[in-house]
């Protein structure tokens, strides 16, 4: 991999992990739409005006260009290498009577030994990418040559169902954390890798392993920011909820968004608390209408304070 210490001229986030397409499957018949944690990521932060880019592993097929498609209408630009022969990754939920659903994936991840040859303002991964092999230690190698000369951000959007053993699972995470400065996680994906631990506690161990910042979403209880400094609850912003599909995605490419426009105070409580309510406002935004639909800047401008801005 070649990389370089100045930031890409003009790109402020490069995104990289796996993109797929949600294939909904109910009596009614199918309906398709792109998804994928680190896609969405993208998808919110080029609707929030960051200008992103997307590194990834799609097929040469009719929902490989659906995703592309995607993308573009947000303005993130497909990274070369990100698309070759082959078949679409996808996850296929399937609808009972009763609304539970059964899923299955078809997913294969690799990705290409390339990287952006020069870096970003902010790198950010996560999900099933970092744990799913081959591709994940080559996302691994990535971090580790990058850490020290731009921001790396890491959601691990844990699917218990796909990542093998717990402890094969754990450990994949704290490998990567030495090598992030900003972890963003639910509280159900800490609980998962800790359950004797609170969050509190969870999030000084995930500090102790090297990462700089801690950030707890807890759905309807609001969030968790910390540092070695200070720990800030935010509370939840109240909304009508449509479904909660892309509510931590959105959450996610609000808090990078935040951290490309942070001045010289760092991560310092005021901070970490305008950091917090700006995600909190994206993910309330996204779960009160269908589907994984994050704010343009615009409707997140509008809900926030007049002294915050959206636009990097």
């Amino acid at each position: 991999m070649h990389t370089n210490d100045d930031p890409q001229p003009g790109l402020d986030v490069v995104v990289v992990g796996e993109a797929l397409v949600d294939i909904v499957v109910s009596s009614g018949g199918s309906v398709e739409h792109p998804g994928g944690s680190p896609a969405n990521v993208a998808y919110g932060l080029g609707r929030l005006g960051a200008a992103t880019a997307l590194l990834t592993s799609i097929g040469d097929d009719p929902r490989g260009a659906a995703i592309e498609q995607h993308l573009r209408s947000a303005g993130v630009e497909l990274l070369p290498g990100s698309k070759g022969p082959g078949r679409t990754a996808t996850a296929t939920a399937t609808l009972a009577s009763d609304g539970s659903a059964h899923y299955d994936f078809d997913i294969r991840w690799d990705l290409p030994r390339i990287a952006p040859a020069t870096l970003p303002k902010v790198l950010h991964t996560g999900s099933l990418a970092t744990f799913l092999a081959p591709g994940a230690a080559a996302i691994r190698d990535l971090l580790e040559q990058s850490h020290e000369r731009c921001l790396v951000t890491y959601d691990p959007n844990i699917r218990p169902a796909l990542l093998g053993s717990h402890f094969e699972a754990k450990t994949n995470f704290e490998q990567l954390v030495p090598f992030t400065e900003v972890v963003k996680l639910s509280d159900e994906d800490a609980l998962w890798l800790y359950p004797r631990l609170s969050l509190e506690d969870i999030s000084q161990h995930i500090l102790d392993l090297g990462a700089g910042l801690v950030a707890v979403t807890m759905g309807a209880k609001g969030s968790l920011l910390t540092t070695a400094g200070a720990q800030v609850a935010v509370p939840p912003v109240t909304a009508e909820v449509a479904d909660t599909i892309g509510a931590g995605d959105s959450y996610m490419s609000a808090l990078i968004c935040g951290l490309l426009m942070r001045g010289s105070d760092g991560l310092a409580p005021s901070v970490l608390e305008s950091l917090g309510r700006m995600a909190s406002r994206a993910a309330a935004i996204t779960v009160s209408r269908p589907g994984a639909n994050p704010p343009t800047a615009e409707e997140l401008q509008a809900e926030l304070p007049q002294h915050q801005t959206v636009a990097p």
